[in-house]
């Protein structure tokens, strides 16, 4: 790149294919810094004139128009006199002490001719035969190639460096760029353009030196034959040389583009990948028409190469920033998947969960959400989401028309997601609220829709695929967690229902006594307990109650404890005491149905009759645990009554007792739900407890404050540990004669 070459190479020529002994990265270094070789002048008295010099002395000076010998040499390079060097060969000359230099700078030749040149040389004297100087022998070797090499060298490691630290790839090509034309000898003007992924266009990457105009005019260019010299060269992986603009058919698209910016030749080489992909182009151009020498293919071709190494490591690194992107964005998506999940199946209540599913959506899918559902082949809508009051409002005021232009019917009859860039069919708040789109999704159970679920759009945002894919998930799981939100619904109303009906729903009103019960159902009250009481009126002042234990849970255990209550009830009245009552209890469990269970059951049954001294009663208990009697003092008295459980076999070997309740004391019935409540160490709070929570009540305590004693100690007991077993408790306290 040190001068023009007298010979053109044809216009938009293929580089020939180098030698083999010259190719590859060997033949380019070559070509770039090439052979130096030695220069040697002989120079006579004190003119210093040009006696003899060899064919490099002449070409280093400027070549032929210079090769002439006889003429004093600051005749023929007047340059060197203002640069110093004609003085030191005076000096020399004078003295008959030689010179040295090392890498002297020096300007050869004038006005738009002159070059810039490196030497090392030697000013040595010439002596005659008897000491004499008679001249100045000049040996030198030029080395500006060499200086140039070391340039070059130095900002290539400058543009390996800031590929090895990942500087943005912009800020690497545009240093390559002004790096070129700075070492150039030449005015050249370099532009890299990058290729799309597919390699159809080309983009601009760093062109410092060209006209804005230009390199905005040809970013996105095609690759293509005949598209100028860098889409050609694009297209055919090969460089495409153009020594004249203003005649090369590839130019006839840009040619104007090309004279508006004083470009008249471009010398493009494709930049290529290791698997031989299209990465982009990196282009020479010049101010005037110019052929290529072999040391401007060189430097093209190895920093075409060096653009290669930062354009592919710019892409490994989007790749690499891409994929963690994508799996943070999976790992975002997951999150609020499983966070909305959570919110969704923590209130088992189908119009919470709905509700939770609009929150969850806004704003995190949507700016709007809505959720309808089908009850009596209406449409109702059950929740609202939007920034601000008004909006919800507006979004509760409307509610859509079950008919066919409407989204959200049409999703419910067909089950299948619409999604528009438009505001919805039918009236609606639209346009108060700015809605640019929507996409209404079905909510399903078993392939049916019960409702569904609209996101609407405003202003900028809009619905992409991937905000839809998440929209079906979570409607998806909203769907289910409602779906078994109605069936607990449904069944805790089925389980409570059942258990009314074996409950008394109002305990009857009974001279001469108050009553009082307590009834807790483990878990979340879905089975129907075990456990049940009674309080019943017979003949002649007479009243019977019950309390009992039936094992197990659910339908079987209702229907047993249906059993007991019903022939309670039946047998009493005809029997003649709480023996028989209870035998024939037991002859009906042991003969009931094997498909109606066989557990056994534990009960207290009993009558009392109200006297002018309190209650007289009398009661058995089969299995059950032992009831307490509370004195009018607060004394607590178990009430030892043997009998074995019920269901077992047909002999239950009871025992009556009798005993009289003064007015203010009590009989506490209860379940072993009680006593075998347990704490956080799984310790149960046992008999000995309950009878000292018992004698800890006030004297004289009513039936109602003896159960609130009761229960409060038992909850301070378990603390925040739920219990394993129903827990029912009935107390019959004699009341004063008037009361």
């Amino acid at each position: 790149m040190t001068g023009t070459s007298g010979r053109r190479t044809p216009r938009s020529a293929q580089v020939p294919t180098p030698r083999a002994a010259d190719s590859g990265a060997e033949g380019d270094l070559r070509a770039l810094f090439g052979d130096s070789m030695a220069v040697f002048a002989s120079l006579a008295g004190p003119a210093h004139m040009l006696e003899t010099a060899n064919p490099a002395f002449f070409a280093a000076i400027g070549g032929p128009e210079r090769t002439r010998t006889g003429v004093p040499l600051a005749q023929l390079m007047p340059e060197l006199v203002a640069q110093g060097f004609i003085g030191l060969l005076d000096r020399v000359y004078r003295t008959g002490r030689s010179h040295v230099g090392r890498n002297a700078r020096v300007i050869l030749g004038e006005g738009e001719k002159a070059r810039e040149a490196f030497f090392d040389f030697t000013y040595e004297p010439r002596l005659d035969g008897g000491g004499n100087v008679m001249g100045v022998r000049v040996i030198g070797v030029e080395t500006t190639q060499v200086q140039q090499a070391q340039r070059l060298t130095a900002e290539h490691r400058a543009l390996l460096e800031q590929i090895a630290r990942q500087a943005p790839l912009p800020e690497v090509l545009e240093g390559m760029a002004r790096a070129i034309e700075e070492l150039a000898p030449e005015e050249v003007l370099v532009s890299v353009l990058l290729a799309d992924v597919d390699g159809g266009h080309l983009r601009h990457g760093a062109a410092p030196s060209l006209p804005d105009f230009y390199n905005r005019a040809i970013d996105g260019i095609a690759t293509g034959e005949g598209v100028g010299s860098c889409g050609t060269a694009a297209h055919r992986r090969r460089p495409v040389i153009v020594t004249d603009i203003a005649t090369d058919p590839f130019w006839d698209d840009f040619r104007e583009l090309a004279g508006k910016a004083g470009v008249a030749a471009c010398w493009s080489t494709p930049i290529l990948a290791r698997d031989g992909s299209l990465l982009g182009t990196f282009a020479m151009y010049h101010r005037t028409p110019r052929s290529p020498r072999e040391a401007d293919l060189a430097l093209a071709r190895v920093f075409a190469d060096t653009a290669a190494l930062a354009i592919e490591r710019h892409r490994a690194e989007q790749a690499r920033r891409a994929a963690e992107v994508r799996e943070q964005a999976a790992r975002d998506d997951l999150a609020f998947l499983l966070n909305a999940s959570t919110a969704l199946s923590s209130d088992l209540d189908a119009f919470q969960t709905l509700n939770r599913l609009a929150t969850a959506c806004v704003p995190r899918l949507a700016p709007l959400g809505t959720v309808d559902v089908v009850e009596g082949g209406r449409v109702r809508r059950v929740a609202t989401a939007a920034p601000t009051r008004h909006q919800q409002d507006l979004l509760a005021s409307h509610v859509p028309v079950y008919d066919a232009d409407d989204a959200v019917a049409r999703v419910l009859a067909s089950g299948v997601t619409e999604v528009a860039r438009r505001t919805p069919s039918g009236p609606g708040p639209w346009h108060e609220l700015g809605v640019t789109g929507y996409v209404c999704l079905p909510l399903l159970d078993r392939g049916a829709a019960f409702g569904a679920v609209t996101l609407l759009s405003t202003g900028e945002h809009a619905f992409d695929g991937h905000t839809v894919t998440l929209a079906e998930e979570l409607t998806r799981r909203a769907a289910l967690a409602a779906r078994n939100a109605r069936q607990y619904t449904h069944r805790a109303a089925l389980a409570r229902d059942l258990q009314a009906g074996l409950l008394l729903p109002d305990l009857p009103r009974v001279p001469g006594a108050e009553v009082a019960t307590y009834y807790h159902p483990a878990g979340e009250g879905l089975d129907i307990g075990g456990d049940f009481y009674d309080v019943f009126p017979l003949e002649g002042g007479r009243w019977a109650f019950l309390l009992g234990d039936v094992c197990g849970r659910g339908a079987i255990a209702a229907t047993t404890t249906a059993l007991v209550r019903h022939t309670a009830r039946a047998v009493t009245p005809l029997l003649p005491g709480p023996e028989a009552v209870v035998a024939a209890v037991n002859r009906a469990l042991i003969n009931r149905p094997a498909g109606h269970g066989t557990g056994f059951v534990t009960l207290v049954h009993g009558l009392f009759t109200p006297t002018a001294h309190g209650l007289d009663v009398e009661l058995v208990r089969a299995g059950h645990t032992m009831p307490l009697h509370l004195d009018a003092r607060g004394t607590v008295r178990t009430v030892d009554a043997p009998g074995a459980l019920l269901g077992i076999g047909p002999e239950t070997h009871l025992t009556a007792h009798r005993l009289l309740l003064r007015p203010d004391e009590s009989l506490l019935l209860y379940t072993d739900g009680i006593t075998e409540a347990r704490d956080a160490d799984g310790e149960q709070f046992g008999e000995d407890r309950l009878v000292a929570a018992l004698a800890d009540a006030p004297p004289r305590t009513g039936p109602h404050r003896v159960i609130e004693t009761l229960t409060r100690a038992v909850r301070a007991f378990t603390g925040d540990q739920g219990i394993d077993d129903d827990q029912a408790v009935l107390v019959l306290t004699a009341t004063r004669p008037g009361e």
